[in-house]
């Protein structure tokens, strides 16, 4: 099934949701295995170590230091892998109203991690498109 690339239509139809928690991100020389047993969102390997975004309890809970506390936005609309300037335009907007995102692009949709004190802020932000 091949996703959406009308950027008009992307953008209207984005229905984002605020997922509950709060995401951290953590960086260590951890095996895919350890690291896959802590049930993060993310891993990414890269050449300093194994890049994890998982739930901030879970981090705790393993004693794993962490960075930017965040909320995930889900961008509900099944956007294509080719598709051109969705996360860009969303991007921009967030910038805009100064508010940092780190963006993940999953096979079916995109997430946003923004400062936990800014998904509210950033939820406004992206409903403004569909309006």
């Amino acid at each position: 099934m091949h996703g959406e690339t009308d950027l008009d239509l992307l953008l209207r139809s984005m229905q984002p949701v605020l997922r509950d928690g709060v995401y951290v991100f953590h960086s260590s020389q951890m095996d895919f295995e350890t690291a896959a047993a802590l049930g993060p969102v993310l891993i990414f390997r890269e050449a300093e170590g194994t890049a994890l975004i998982l739930r901030r309890e879970a981090a705790e809970a393993a004693g794993l230091s962490y960075h930017y506390p965040a909320r995930m936005i889900t961008l509900n609309v099944h956007s294509a892998l080719d598709a051109v300037g969705f996360l860009a335009a969303v991007t921009r907007a967030l910038a805009d109203a100064g508010i940092s995102v780190n963006p993940v692009s999953a096979h079916y949709h995109d997430h946003l991690f923004v400062p936990e004190d800014k998904a509210e802020a950033a939820m406004a932000v992206l409903t403004r498109f569909s309006a």
